[in-house]
């Protein structure tokens, strides 16, 4: 099933997982490191009784972060998460604002249209930093428009065989976490583990997008 389906026939808890876990594989290192969302992680397995005051914790917990760590200004021009002072401000900027809009209330509605704009800003942060096809380009936003709709764009994506707006390795990854987590998440009557297995792959692949964000930084120097 697409990704676009899947976020259609989510429930609460599914949506919530889904959301969260955009922001929280594309937190840059040292707010990733901190672990700052993981209270959401437990509103999120909690449900309507948590999720508002976890939610508020989880944005206390980044702008401390943010406050104790402050780095470079963000650059509303520079690439977000292109491994550059600037593009990681800008990254943390990013999941500041989507964090922030976070609905408070337990409802289908608000979480669905809120998981679907942190599925798209997450795979365009992965798509800034893939090495193939021009990220940015209205080519290359169509196309993960498209992948985001056809399952069968996704194994085409992992070298971007449509092409040289292709999306490349790291898009069909991110592209893979969103619907495995979806789909972990879709019974609702879930085992206990399957909030925890979710969070698990969001962690794996925050460690993938902190190794790319590294090598460019060491590239750089």
């Amino acid at each position: 099933m697409s990704l676009v389906k899947l976020i259609a026939q989510a429930d609460e808890r599914g949506l919530a997982a889904s959301g969260l876990a955009c922001l929280d594989r594309c937190l840059p290192p040292g707010a990733g490191e901190a672990d700052v969302l993981r209270p959401l992680w437990a509103g999120a397995a909690a449900g309507a009784d948590e999720w508002p005051a976890r939610l508020t914790e989880a944005r206390e917990g980044l702008d401390a972060v943010i406050a104790a760590e402050p780095g470079p200004e963000p650059d509303p021009g520079g690439a977000a998460g292109d491994g550059s002072g600037a593009g990681t401000g800008v990254t943390l900027a990013l999941v500041r604002t989507l964090l922030g809009s976070a609905p408070s209330r337990w409802e289908a509605e608000p979480l669905r249209a809120w998981a679907d704009t942190c599925s798209v800003v997450a795979l365009e942060i992965h798509q800034k930093l893939d090495a193939v096809g021009e990220s940015g380009s209205a080519a290359a936003a169509e196309w993960l428009a498209r992948c985001r709709e056809d399952p069968a764009a996704v194994a085409d994506a992992v070298d971007g065989t449509e092409g040289g707006d292709g999306v490349g390795p790291l898009v069909a990854g991110e592209l893979r976490r969103q619907i495995r987590i979806l789909e972990i998440l879709s019974d609702p009557a879930g085992d206990a583990g399957a909030m925890r297995r979710a969070m698990d792959l969001s962690t794996e692949g925050r460690r993938v997008l902190h190794a790319v964000v590294s090598r460019r930084a060491r590239a750089r120097n």
